[in-house]
């Protein structure tokens, strides 16, 4: 009398059927498969022992149902995500979910470099300088409506130029006579003094200070030969052809101020009325 050799779970005889064995015990397919076998996520029937099984986070799939949710295209052995729970080929993400360059109108695909600004999308090549054409990358650049330019060709094609080094004026600078200026370029036509910032005035359309316009073209005091340049707030006298700062315009004799007060011109002197009257007794 032989053993009897049956399925550990139906205990039907196993003898001319095929079985398969799991830790140690016989089993026949169906039991096998009903007791082992997980279920399909998508068609909800059992995934038998020789069925190609597909996992992924937890569920189970028959090859041929592990498939696009919006395209129907088989997934398997194929790049795919999900998005709530559905399974989706990479062409469905993308159309449904990813943005598009503005500049080829093709879709950014996930984990590709892009670059995003004031709401539109690019891909990081796509993002060019409107002028030299060469992507910008990370580099400062500067909009100007509906276009992008790297810093160097902005200015060179939009900033306004020094009237004296003809180099573009990126920001800052001076503006005399309605013209643009570095302020390092803003400087004495004597002495080469930066003016930005200083009293100055001009001679012939040319800039001067204070200093040089004074020594250069000014009036002489007579009395002190200074300068008298009538700037911050100084006053002078002026007679016939000769001028005096208001503090110098003394009586030559006494050094009264004559201010206000009545003088007499005595040759290359001025008197008052008391050394005036001194004088021709």
């Amino acid at each position: 009398m032989t053993d009897s050799f049956d399925c550990d779970s139906c205990k039907e005889s196993l003898y001319g059927r095929k079985y398969i064995q799991s830790d140690d015990r016989p089993y026949c397919i169906p039991c096998y498969d009903n007791l082992f076998s997980n279920t399909c996520n998508e068609c909800k029937e059992l995934i038998g022992h020789d069925a190609r099984e597909l996992f992924y986070e937890d569920r189970h799939y028959h090859e041929h149902c592990f498939r696009c949710f919006r395209c129907d295209h088989s997934l398997a052995d194929e790049p795919f995500t999900s998005q709530d729970d559905e399974l989706l080929c990479n062409d469905c993400y993308c159309n449904e979910f990813s943005s598009k360059c503005v500049a080829c109108d093709k879709v950014v695909m996930p984990g590709t470099r892009k670059l995003e600004y004031g709401g539109s999308t690019w891909h990081e090549g796509c993002f060019i300088c409107n002028s030299c054409n060469q992507p910008i990358g990370s580099k400062s650049f500067i909009p100007d409506k509906d276009e992008h330019y790297c810093v160097s060709c902005y200015e060179d094609k939009f900033a306004p130029r020094c009237t004296h080094c003809k180099k573009a004026l990126a920001k800052g600078g001076v503006t005399y006579r309605d013209e643009p200026w570095h302020k390092e370029c803003f400087v004495c036509t004597s002495c080469k003094t930066q003016l930005a910032g200083q009293h100055f005035t001009s001679r012939d359309e040319s800039p001067y200070c204070i200093k040089c316009f004074g020594s250069l073209y000014s009036k002489k005091c007579e009395a002190c030969s200074k300068p008298i340049t009538g700037f911050g707030g100084g006053k002078y006298i002026s007679f016939e052809d000769r001028q005096w700062h208001q503090p110098c315009f003394t009586c030559s004799q006494c050094s009264a101020s004559l201010v206000g007060a009545g003088f007499f011109p005595d040759g290359d002197k001025i008197l008052c009325r008391e050394c005036n009257s001194n004088s021709n007794l």
